[in-house]
């Protein structure tokens, strides 16, 4: 079976094609285009990085800690000094430390917020984020190439390349905190202690917000934060579907503002004092509220096709500039590099800020909200509720829609253009968008967003409406779409 290294990485089946023979490809593929001429792609960083080091991590899934040995052995083969982490961390500390030590770049052994029977490799450039399209393509033809000529891995015994200081074993974490302290306000948490449930939801991002918030007062009750590579049989994905277990401790009086993070702790989610889900286009739009009101910054608003045109509002209020970009944090982390970003976010849950990395941290999106509620002195429900009042009403939803078989993607998107209506639950179709998918945008402001997958039977559904009549609506239409598709 191919081993396909895409825009985010490689994910697969652990022991199907996930195996140590083919993770050790992937890293031998990764050691030659880190290695090639041109590898950071004219991109500039200061202070110039070392080009023969490089940074590894790993989450907490069925075997990470035994790959990321696996890839750190083929690295220090290939005469890199490696830094591989002592215990699983979440993914935006192992970006920070590729940046915070100068290394070239840096390997994250993780599948994310995937189904627990998957694992995955995330390649990190020296700026502190996913490495860019154009840097993974040329991964995948050093793999490819590899592969045709019967070229295997190198490897060396692990002990001996530590012995030989090839490979260093170390703890990420006080560098991300004192980060963390430049760009959180704790001064203003620890005037107003928060009761806060954390849900790791069994991931690496487990005890980090916890420990950060050390000193603060605030009182902290975490659950879901045992290793277990299992998640406990649900998708490690901060979602409502999945946060029951959050829901029912802030029920039950163990907190008045939830945190929940997933696999990997680079995406977040919320949960106010009611245990009701505050999904993560209202905490994009509360934290360009709060940043451009409270710490008078500016800069502009980076936001994915399927994020709530709310923020497109906030953006207007503020005057910053607006940038929209196909589903995916490496379309975010391409602004960031070249302009000073306000926020970047998508609507799954990965969201960064002025003076972060270029990557999703669900764990400094947590401290932020922290930071937010204890400054307005109010619950975060009617922080919620005062956003709604001046820039809503939203109500958004997503639904996958399965086919009966793949469908070509270029042919659907021409089809959803050619037949694209005058008019969905009575608002007349203004404007039909082709940036990732196909959108169209109606006169009140709510929108449709259709998206063929490129690999596997689905149409990915997406609707935001002024109305729960007009969200059922938009919906319908995308699944009466689906239906004319099996």
């Amino acid at each position: 079976m191919p081993i396909n290294f895409g825009t985010d990485g490689w994910r697969a089946v652990i022991s199907d094609t996930f195996t140590f023979h083919n993770l050790r490809m992937i890293t031998q593929a990764i050691a030659d285009a880190v290695k090639s001429e041109g590898w950071l792609n004219g991109i500039k960083i200061e202070p110039a990085p070392d080009p023969k080091k490089m940074v590894v991590g790993f989450d907490t899934r069925f075997l990470s800690d035994r790959y990321a040995r696996e890839a750190a052995r083929v690295l220090a083969a290939n005469g890199f000094k490696v830094f591989l982490t002592q215990a699983d961390a979440p993914t935006p500390v192992i970006s920070y430390a590729v940046k915070n030590m100068n290394a070239i770049g840096g390997i994250m052994i993780t599948a994310s917020h995937n189904a627990p029977r998957y694992n995955g490799v995330k390649l990190k450039a020296a700026y502190g984020g996913s490495a860019l399209p154009e840097l993974c393509r040329k991964v995948e033809v050093y793999l490819n190439d590899n592969e045709e000529q019967g070229r295997g891995p190198n490897l060396i015994d692990f002990d001996i390349a530590r012995e030989k200081e090839l490979i260093t074993r170390f703890n990420p974490i006080p560098m991300y905190y004192e980060h963390l302290r430049k760009l959180i306000n704790f001064d203003i948490i620890a005037e107003n202690p928060q009761y806060i449930v954390v849900d790791s939801m069994y991931g690496a991002g487990r005890g980090v917000i916890r420990g950060a918030l050390e000193g603060t007062g605030c009182e902290v009750y975490e659950i879901r934060n045992e290793l277990n590579p299992g998640f406990g049989g649900v998708h490690p994905e901060p979602i409502a579907q999945y946060l029951s277990a959050l829901s029912g401790a802030i029920c039950m009086g163990k907190g008045s503002i939830g945190l929940a993070t997933d696999g990997d702790a680079d995406r977040i989610g919320a949960m106010d004092e009611r245990g009701v889900f505050v999904d993560p286009h209202k905490i994009m739009a509360l934290t360009i509220r709060y940043l451009a009101e409270k710490r008078g910054l500016k800069g502009s608003v980076v936001r994915t096709v399927s994020s709530s045109r709310m923020i497109d509002l906030l953006a207007k209020r503020y005057g910053l500039t607006l940038h929209e970009t196909p589903v995916g944090f490496n379309h975010i982390a391409e602004y960031m590099l070249k302009e000073e970003v306000l926020v970047g976010g998508e609507e799954s849950g990965g969201i960064s800020f002025q003076g972060h990395i270029p990557e999703g941290d669900g764990v400094i999106m947590g401290l932020l909200l922290v930071e937010m509620v204890a400054e307005a002195k109010v619950p975060l429900s009617e922080m919620v509720a005062s956003l709604l009042a001046e820039y809503g009403p939203a109500f958004y939803a997503r639904r996958d829609q399965r086919l009966s078989q793949p469908v070509a993607k270029a042919k659907m998107v021409e089809k959803l253009i050619n037949d694209a209506p005058a008019s969905i639950g009575g608002e007349t179709v203004q404007e039909v968008s082709t940036l990732d998918g196909v959108k169209y945008i109606l006169a009140d402001n709510s929108w449709l967003l259709i998206r063929p997958s490129g690999t596997e039977p689905v149409l990915r559904v997406y609707a935001e409406g002024r109305s729960e009549e007009m969200m059922q609506a938009l919906l319908a239409y995308g699944e009466s779409v689906a239906n004319a598709a099996k």
